[in-house]
């Protein structure tokens, strides 16, 4: 597979974000399948180079690669321009004409805006997703076309889709992998690099010294909001690097072609951007909570452990709703004595309070079991709390009358891990 550095190089691509490396991680990953890509993001971020680089590092690369501004064609003729049109279709058809699915026949077409893609292109474009059927405008044969669609889009897709804007089914078709480009804003780290290679292209093309900024122009520019992302940065470079007499700027004088308190103009991808910026992995994210959710309930019951283990029967008397919400239905105190309900719950805590001090040690944790514990200082220790395990889960299954979801249920384990427990003691 390309590295990251390569394709960087190979495409002129400048910057060290997470967020990038990350999107170009994935178009690399995806380049080899032929699955639909959906590219969010900001206008001005740069999405036009992740079909690029899907097509260059597919199969097809040596087929034609097509870019489409959905936005710029007319809706009268955004049909005619994907799909053709036979000759005498509509006025000014004068002869038969080939649309880019056709003519990109066994390619990538990148279809930049789809956003504005009028409903009734839609239900055209759904079927060549579906089937890889069209029909060409003022015709009645259906043609097969062998193609790749990526497309991208700055619109708020979940918010086209809730006012009637843009087809919920396509969206999903469309959407089945994301990549989102982060906006420049969240790359600030990046606009110093980005803004030196501007300022050497422009000195380079227009055959003069290349600007400078002094330090504070340049935290100046690493906390302006950049509504127009990359591509304001780099006509700001030029505009500058051409009026500019002087070769070094400050940062007064950046103040007058950059205004403060411009709100930004161009509208997020994501109402979380930043959020998702810093947990691009849903899943670590979902970990992180599950961990730290875990961690609050494993103190909360090695506190109440504390005071069970006491002996101390009024305060299971007066904290009979504390026990029933820490310890489930297994604790009923108006079946079971206060003797009984000490037992049973020193034995969950040693059980849990065990698994917790194994789960902490190694980062590895699985949510959805509690590991038994594998590193009791001696066999003995670990001889008695399996057999105390033994027989809560049989006791358990009595009173169940063998229902295993119930019996899992009320010792607070899942089915998997009782079904495991039972199997392995046979019981």
């Amino acid at each position: 597979m390309e590295s990251i550095h390569n394709i960087k190089q190979k495409f002129s691509i400048v910057g060290n974000d997470y967020a990038l490396h990350r999107a170009l991680e994935k178009a690399i990953q995806v380049a080899p399948t032929d699955i639909s890509v959906l590219v969010l993001g900001e206008s001005g971020v740069g999405k036009e180079f992740i079909p690029k680089i899907i097509h260059q590092f597919s199969c097809r690369k040596h087929h034609s690669y097509i870019a489409v501004n959905c936005g710029a064609i007319p809706e009268g003729t955004i049909d005619s321009e994907l799909f053709g049109h036979e000759k005498g279709s509509f006025t000014g058809a004068t002869s038969m004409r080939k649309g880019y699915f056709e003519g990109a026949n066994g390619g990538t077409i990148f279809l930049d805006e789809v956003g504005e893609l009028p409903l009734t292109t839609q239900v055209r474009l759904l079927r060549v997703l579906e089937s890889g059927e069209f029909i060409k405008v003022g015709s009645s044969q259906i043609q097969k076309t062998n193609i790749r669609i990526v497309a991208a889009t700055n619109l708020n897709m979940i918010e086209s889709i809730q006012k009637g804007k843009f087809r919920e089914d396509l969206f999903y078709r469309l959407n089945t992998v994301q990549i989102n480009v982060p906006s420049l804003r969240f790359r600030k780290n990046d606009i110093r690099l980005l803004f030196k290679k501007f300022s050497n292209d422009f000195a380079e093309k227009y055959h003069m010294p290349p600007i400078k900024l002094t330090e504070e122009a340049f935290k100046y520019l690493e906390n302006y909001p950049w509504p127009g992302n990359i591509r304001q940065l780099k006509n700001l470079t030029e505009q500058v690097s051409v009026v500019e007499k002087k070769r070094e700027i400050s940062k007064e004088k950046l103040k007058e072609y950059l205004p403060e308190n411009i709100p930004s103009l161009s509208f997020s991808s994501s109402n979380n951007e930043q959020f998702f910026h810093e947990f691009s992995n849903e899943r670590d994210f979902l970990y992180k909570i599950l961990f730290d959710m875990r961690k609050n309930f494993n103190n909360l019951k090695n506190l109440t452990y504390q005071l069970i283990k006491s002996k101390n029967n009024t305060f299971l008397e007066e904290n009979q709703q504390l026990m029933e919400k820490v310890f489930g239905n297994m604790i009923n105190t108006s079946n079971n004595s206060v003797k009984s309900i000490v037992e049973d719950s020193i034995f969950r805590l040693e059980h849990c309070s065990n698994s917790s001090k194994n789960s902490s040690k190694n980062e590895d944790f699985d949510y959805e079991e509690i590991e038994e514990d594998s590193t009791n200082k001696n066999e003995s220790n670990t001889f008695s709390l399996q057999k105390r395990e033994i027989e809560f889960i049989q006791k358990s299954l009595k009173k169940n009358n063998g229902k295993r979801r119930k019996t899992a249920r009320e010792l607070g384990i899942s089915e998997r891990t009782l079904y495991r427990k039972i199997k392995q003691y046979g019981l």
